[in-house]
């Protein structure tokens, strides 16, 4: 199977505290590859290495087919335009109305005129249900439109995937199962391949095809959705047991 990123035994540690112990996890090209685990089990800390926020101290990661571990800032940013990314708090500039934050990787990464701006600014609040709210500023917004329009912004310069961080934290379920629903649309419509980070059992289980889990800085367990509600894991069992991460760190 084509894989569009590849972790081959990544380490990472933060001075004593070793998060990532040997991590080896395929992402096939086209799905949606959930990573679940506790509380500072180092699942944003893995997805960040995607795009070099963080540097492996040992291992190796593919993007695309290419070895991107040791680049530089510079060889990063084709890296980085194949990659959009919705952090965990949206990171919206807040002194950006929706316009300008949804159009500024546009202006950074791509060559296109004002009008095509605006266009494609306007096509992609579309695709994220927000037609409308581009004079609007961030402390306008509530917490689910603020992720819409990171989301809008993530796929504005058309990536090939897509990293979520904790897409629903903080959300109510009515507003948690609308990102869930076009998590899921997205990945259907713009045929990108997505890496979700969520301790979030039902958005799990809803937006991915697969569920990878991260337990002591290793993959405990690696399989379709079918096999994860079946899975003989002990450890993932227990985390889908007790349906919160008070004890799974």
């Amino acid at each position: 199977m084509d894989d569009f990123i590849v972790f081959k035994g990544i380490e990472k540690s933060f001075g004593p505290n070793q998060v990532l112990r040997g991590v080896d996890l395929a992402i096939p090209r086209g799905e949606t590859v959930v990573i679940m685990g506790g509380s500072g089990s180092g699942k944003s800390v893995l997805i960040r290495h995607t795009i070099g926020l963080h540097k492996p101290d040992a291992g190796e990661i593919y993007v695309d087919g290419t070895m991107i571990t040791g680049y530089s800032e510079e060889e990063l940013m084709p890296v980085r335009r194949k990659i959009g990314m919705l952090f965990q708090g949206g990171a919206l500039f807040d002194s950006m109305d929706v316009f300008e934050n949804v159009a500024f990787a546009l202006r950074e990464h791509t060559q296109m005129s004002e009008e095509e701006i605006s266009a494609r600014v306007e096509e992609v609040l579309g695709l994220v249900e927000l037609s409308g709210v581009d004079h609007l500023m961030p402390s306008d917004l509530s917490g689910g439109m603020k992720k819409r329009v990171a989301l809008a912004r993530a796929i504005a310069i058309s990536p090939a995937g897509i990293l979520y961080d904790e897409p629903t934290t903080g959300l109510d379920p009515i507003t948690a199962d609308a990102i869930n629903n076009l998590i899921r649309n997205l990945q259907s419509a713009l045929q990108v391949t997505s890496v979700v980070v969520t301790h979030d059992i039902k958005s799990a289980f809803t937006v991915g095809d697969r569920i990878a889990f991260l337990y002591d800085g290793k993959m405990s367990f690696v399989g379709t959705v079918a096999e994860a509600r079946t899975t003989s894991d002990e450890r993932l069992r227990a985390f889908l047991r007790i349906g919160s991460t008070g004890d799974m760190g």
